[in-house]
């Protein structure tokens, strides 16, 4: 009898100990820091919910019956107008470069990146003075004897910013159809010469449809910027949700009206993501590489090989040339705009607010990948995608979801210290740069994430399981071994976020704290003022410092082949 009350209790104690274990499992520092992450990314998609739940104001039911309409048909006519002329133009540049022998071509391989150097608003600036009566297009009709209307050279409507969004955004399409290409393998490409199927045959039969994930993904992206975009649209004069947000916002001052408005632009977002999903069905895409041989480049004729160096041309001009040559001509002919102290002050701000958000966004993704990594149960990758959905989100929608609770705790922090400690410090998070910070945070995570995360997937889950059979703690072996394998990846995401901040103008413009401005918000607010050469200088910082990622992303895509 005795001997069976030992066995319960061993076989309790037992129990106890394999439940405390898998307690452990779940909830213990990393896996409370990866749920922390997931619940402040899902703060602005909260209360966007929690005030839609609540009811639409009379402001609302006004511009329901009279602009919505008009904001969603702007909205969705772009982004079909921007996603055709966008795939046009990046997946025929991508085969074309990376299937064909022309003349330039290792050039254009890389150039062809350089215009997401440049941001939308920036661009549609530059193209305002092109074709402006005092600018260099219209002088040069004139010289040549040429008069035409007032009107010829209009581009500020809806066709007009369609037009510079497309080439614009067309590398998000080049840089992955691009790399599929590039990296596929040649016995596809032989099968097709073996069956006496020309390249274009070849092309629409064979490549196209397999590459199909790598062209949709870039497609994704290309729709998120068009939908997150409010300096080319509110510059062109072209209502979309996104001007309808900060019109409710900050002309009518309603709270309720901006978020029905964030609720709609959502749905849109969701529909649009969701609609290629169904449409893809359960069609699956895989590729055999190992097997195949060095991808061999058509040849062609000398007039082909003209005609085609022309097309791949013709991006690169109108995307990123003529706007940057344009740039260039306003800042010589004011230089002391270069030297004034506001200008300096401009870049001071701008690059110490990018340089904080790379850092805190790397730690941030490296902690998250880390968790992950250490416990690799379903529910941690859920809040890993979850935690990179920000990305997805137009950056309008996130100022919005993140300012009202930020306003609410500030309220309450700032009555509490009164009450108690009797001391009055005004706002502390909402219009300052910390809510800043956050907002970025929460909008741009899942840049620094996918690069951290590539180069975690190139370690072995070896080395973490001889950490603990040595007794090694998760901290030194983060510390010890895995920084310095991810290095590549850490550089490459706190880059990508440092660029990203600086182009980043609709959060900005909402979440900024009083009297700060950065080089993307003052470049838009002196173009706005008609003080466009004064803006050149600003935007010119921009480009170049957006060029540095650009020529490493090539030469990194460069090396993989």
């Amino acid at each position: 009898m005795r001997l069976d009350v030992i066995s319960n209790k061993d076989q309790i104690s037992t129990i106890k100990r394999g439940l405390y274990w898998r307690l452990f499992r779940v909830v213990n520092p990393w896996t409370i820091f990866a749920f922390i992450c997931a619940a402040l990314i899902a703060t602005p998609l909260i209360t966007i919910l929690y005030y839609l739940i609540e009811g639409p104001s009379d402001t609302w039911h006004h511009l329901a019956e009279t602009v919505l309409l008009n904001y969603l048909v702007n909205s969705v006519i772009l982004v079909f107008g921007v996603s055709t002329i966008s795939l046009l133009l990046g997946v025929s540049t991508a085969w074309l470069v990376s299937t064909t022998r022309f003349y330039g071509r290792q050039f254009f391989e890389w150039a062809l990146i350089l215009p997401l150097a440049v941001p939308t608003y920036i661009v549609a600036i530059a193209y305002v003075g092109i074709f402006d009566y005092t600018g260099p297009l219209q002088n040069l009709s004139r010289n040549l004897g040429f008069e035409f209307g007032p009107n010829f050279f209009e581009i500020v409507n809806l066709q007009g910013v369609m037009v510079i969004m497309s080439f614009v955004l067309y590398p998000y399409v080049y840089v992955l159809a691009r790399a599929w290409f590039a990296n596929q393998s040649a016995t596809l490409l032989e099968s097709g010469r073996m069956l006496g199927s020309n390249p274009t045959r070849t092309f629409f039969t064979l490549a196209l449809p397999v590459a199909r994930p790598a062209i949709v993904a870039g497609l994704s992206l290309v729709i998120m910027e068009v939908l997150n975009d409010y300096g080319a649209v509110k510059y062109f004069g072209v209502n979309t949700l996104t001007t309808g947000i900060f019109r409710s916002w900050f002309s009518l001052g309603d709270i309720s009206a901006a978020i029905y408005m964030c609720g709609v632009l959502m749905l849109l977002v969701f529909l649009i993501l969701g609609l290629e999903k169904w449409q893809r069905g359960k069609a699956k895409y895989t590729e055999n590489r190992g097997s195949g041989k060095p991808l061999q480049r058509y040849e062609t004729t000398k007039s082909r090989k003209i005609l085609i160096t022309i097309w791949c041309s013709i991006p690169l001009l109108v995307g990123f040339v003529f706007p940057v040559s344009q740039l260039i001509s306003w800042t010589i002919s004011s230089p002391q705009s270069l030297l004034d102290l506001s200008f300096i002050r401009l870049v001071i701000n701008s690059f110490s607010l990018a340089a904080v958000v790379s850092v805190l966004g790397i730690a941030v993704a490296l902690l998250l990948i880390y968790s992950i990594k250490l416990y690799p149960f379903w529910l941690m990758r859920i809040l890993g995608k979850f935690s990179t959905l920000g990305y997805s989100i137009p950056g309008a929608v996130i100022a919005v979801g993140i300012m009202i609770p930020l306003l609410f705790l500030d309220k309450g922090l700032t009555a509490w210290l009164e009450s108690t400690l009797n001391m009055h410090l005004g706002l502390l998070l909402s219009g300052t740069l910390v809510g800043l910070i956050f907002a970025y945070i929460v909008r741009f995570l899942a840049v620094g994430y996918y690069p951290l995360e590539s180069s975690f997937k190139k370690t072995s889950d070896s080395l973490l399981g001889a950490s603990r059979v040595l007794g090694v703690t998760p901290v030194r072996t983060l510390r010890k071994i895995y920084l310095p394998m991810i290095k590549t990846g850490i550089f490459s995401g706190a880059l990508l976020l440092f660029v990203d901040v600086l182009k980043e103008l609709p959060l900005t413009l909402i979440m900024r704290p009083f009297n700060f401005n950065t080089l993307a918000t003052r470049a838009f607010e002196l173009a706005s003022d008609e003080m466009v050469a004064e803006a050149a200088a600003p935007a010119l910082v921009i480009i170049l410092t957006g060029i540095v990622p650009i020529i490493l992303l090539s030469k990194l895509v460069s090396r993989k082949n």
